[in-house]
């Protein structure tokens, strides 16, 4: 089987929407990503869809959503996928799945979500879904809390990493400046990102506010088709690897100071397209929370265990870096509206290929990894991309 090519893709700006639903930020994306792939929707023949929901829209059954957002999509099958953080992650796995399997030459992948509608403690609770309630339900904190105790116990391990997160924090909020679809495009310095203050008090455990990704609405999208057909169209991005691997979702039942899971993605996916860290132009990885880039530093073989701070401050991620992470800003800057999370990403990735990413660009990409996970590094999907036309 052969994994077929992105050709076109769309993306929201994310943030507080005035769209009203999953429905409207869909629509905001189908059209635009079909006319960029230059095909039209009686060429597509599945639609993917990633939309998390868990309580934030009494409006489920969010496949069928898209052909009520766009008539021309309206009898085109479409099913929802969900799984966690990296519900989008696993849209675009079944749309590859369809076409490498020979159902289908064309795949429409939409993730989205509506979150800011939803009060603040509602969605910290939603987001518990994502946890293993039977022993994490009550972590205080939310979501928020199960990293704080991530953090923490990192700490007590290594060491206080509090100026390498806010390090972190600094550089992907300086990148999503130049990132048009951002949810905060403002520039905090590590000095802030540093301090606690009543603008950036601790969230959890070890963690400010700085450190945590934001509630945001959004959507993005993605046309696959196979090879031959790409090779008609406009552009090409080609899947050198893709890999999926799962950890337990007990925290319990890891060492939670190591993403164990992101590590066994990241070397299927080497293996797979033949080369290593160092051959990467950039990444774009999971930062929900900042101590989960620092681990995943480690993962992607970029520093050894305990060693993900030297990282950031020696540079090695910055833009200009010998691996720019997070050139789009990342979760942290651009936002992190659950199910278009992982199709988001892939976009920023294709852009960067393409040359199409403006600011944001690193100069003669070529290669560009994606990192996405669901839960605390419970699903782990790992993709390295390379333009072929």
């Amino acid at each position: 089987m052969t994994d077929p090519h992105i050709v076109g893709w769309a993306h929201s700006t994310f943030g507080r929407s005035d769209a009203a639903d999953t429905e409207a930020l869909m629509a905001e994306v189908t059209g635009p990503a079909l006319d960029h792939a230059g095909v039209s929707p009686e060429d597509v023949d599945g639609i993917f869809v990633g939309v998390y929901n868990n309580g934030f829209s009494d409006q489920d059954f969010q496949g069928a959503l898209v052909g009520m957002g766009n008539d021309g999509l309206a009898r085109v099958p479409a099913t929802r996928f969900e799984n966690a953080c990296a519900t989008g992650s696993a849209a675009l796995h079944g749309a590859m799945d369809f076409i490498a399997s020979g159902r289908g030459k064309i795949a429409l992948v939409v993730g989205a979500e509506k979150m800011t509608a939803t009060p603040g403690a509602e969605v910290g609770e939603i987001l518990l879904s994502a946890s293993y309630r039977k022993e994490e339900g009550g972590v205080g904190g939310g979501f928020a809390g199960l990293f704080g105790t991530i953090a923490a116990n990192y700490f007590q391990k290594y060491g206080d990493r509090s100026e390498e997160l806010a390090m972190i924090a600094a550089k992907n909020h300086h990148n999503g400046m130049a990132n048009p679809f951002a949810h905060m495009r403002r520039d905090f310095d590590v000095t802030f990102c540093n301090t606690i203050s009543d603008k950036n008090p601790y969230v959890a455990g070890p963690l400010r506010r700085t450190d945590c990704s934001l509630v945001s609405d959004g959507a993005a999208a993605l046309v696959l088709a196979a090879p031959e057909v790409a090779a008609d169209l406009h552009r090409a991005i080609a899947f050198r690897a893709r890999s999926h691997t799962n950890e337990p979702l007990a925290l319990s039942r890891r060492d939670m100071t190591r993403f164990d899971g992101a590590r066994r993605a990241w070397d299927a996916a080497y293996a797979a397209a033949g080369v290593g860290v160092t051959d990467l132009s950039l990444v774009e990885t999971h930062d929900c929370f900042t101590i989960a880039e620092l681990l995943e530093y480690e993962a992607m073989g970029l520093a050894e265990p305990g060693q993900g701070g030297r990282a950031i401050r020696e540079g090695w991620t910055a833009k200009g870096g010998r691996l720019p992470v997070n050139p789009s800003g990342g979760l942290k800057s651009k936002g992190h509206p659950i199910g278009a999370t992982g199709v988001s990403m892939h976009v920023m990735a294709a852009m960067q290929l393409m040359n199409e990413a403006g600011e944001m660009q690193i100069p003669g990409a070529t290669l560009a990894g994606v990192f996405n996970m669901g839960g605390a590094a419970v699903a782990n999907y790992a993709s390295i991309l390379e333009r072929v036309s």
